[in-house]
């Protein structure tokens, strides 16, 4: 327990110092292809459109939208973009194949039209600064993909207590630079909110074949670029890019669920993630209230991490106090998520 928890700080604060971060923003010569897969997105369309319409520094891009089988009013808001002078593409996806999962599905169509040099995915809610692709590209370097992880905003309680956990969990666990060089999958990490990736190196796996069917789409993505020899990570986005995934902790309950019982490759890949949250996140507070003194340090050590991680991604620090009850409402997640498998309704479809 205190061991661990030492690593765990080890590592963030060797993270917090090297991760990479954006520069300045400098004129770019690369083309690029920027796809946003939509489905029942009518609400987000209009921001995004401003959004992606505002990119500076960018000398040659494409914006395509494509429609996964939208039931709400998102066509005639791309629509509406279009004749108000967006320079948008709007693809129609076909009947989504079996085999294949609606996102996955609806990036390959996008994919197949794309002509430039750095092909970028974006979520519908995600919303990006003026400069945010060209500064992603200049972290991208002369890597083959890179993800700029975007700042989480996290509103009512239950959000507070969650959405953090998603970089504290790399931030912690994984030596980032390392892992950028590395030829590991295990130490793949990815964000499909906000990705960016060569288009040759999309090319050498078929594009978004290779993850038709998957339901964490970003880090088997990811994967499936390291096995074919590409090289790339994850780096702070937090500046460049933002987002608010769920709203609640139904939708949370929801969100987790389709994909937790896939994040880690199995039942007892599962109960192992589970026992790490167990003893690094809620054993030091029993043992602390048990009387023991090791647990009083272990659970500082832990909040640190929680700390740092909120500091690089500019989130409540202050929240980083509660990472006992985080960990116990996502080991809750984590059970839930293989209980409802095969269940669970996102976006009006069973996943």
């Amino acid at each position: 327990m205190f061991f661990a928890s030492v690593a765990l700080l080890w590592l963030a604060v060797a993270n917090f110092f090297t991760i990479r971060r954006p520069v300045a923003a400098i004129e770019r010569s690369e083309t690029v292809t920027i796809l946003i897969p939509v489905r029942n997105e009518a609400e987000n369309i209009a921001d995004l459109v401003l959004s992606l319409q505002a990119q500076q520094f960018l000398n040659k891009s494409e914006i395509i939208f494509i429609n996964d089988s939208s039931t709400d009013d998102t066509a005639d808001k791309l629509q509406e973009a279009k004749d108000g002078g967006a320079q948008i593409k709007v693809i129609n996806a076909p009947e989504l194949l079996d085999g294949w999962l609606g996102k996955p599905w609806a990036l390959q169509q996008g994919y197949l039209q794309a002509k430039g040099e750095i092909v970028v995915t974006l979520d519908a809610d995600v919303r990006l600064t003026s400069t945010a692709i060209a500064q992603a590209i200049a972290m991208l370097g002369d890597r083959s993909f890179i993800s700029p992880y975007p700042r989480q905003i996290a509103k009512t309680f239950s959000e507070r207590l969650i959405q953090p956990l998603l970089q504290w969990s790399w931030m912690s666990t994984v030596p980032l630079r390392v892992a950028e060089k590395s030829t590991r999958t295990s130490l793949a990490v990815a964000n499909g909110q906000f990705f960016l990736v060569r288009k040759n190196s999309l090319d050498q796996i078929g594009g978004f074949t290779a993850i038709a069917a998957e339901v964490l789409d970003d880090m088997e993505l990811a994967r499936a670029l390291i096995k074919s020899g590409a090289f790339g990570g994850v780096a702070d986005g937090s500046s460049l890019a933002q987002t608010r995934m769920y709203k609640n902790f139904s939708e949370i309950k929801a969100g987790y669920g389709k994909s937790l019982w896939k994040a880690f490759g199995s039942q007892s890949g599962s109960a192992a993630a589970i026992a790490f949250l167990f003893i690094t996140g809620i054993a030091p507070v029993i043992a602390w209230f048990g009387g023991h003194p090791l647990g009083f340090f272990a659970y500082q050590f832990v909040v640190i991490t929680r700390a740092l991680s909120a500091a690089r991604s500019r989130g409540r620090i202050l929240d980083s106090i509660l990472h006992p009850i985080s960990s116990a409402i996502l080991i809750y997640l984590i059970i839930y998520s293989w209980r409802a498998r095969g269940a669970v309704t996102w976006k009006g479809r069973t996943l």
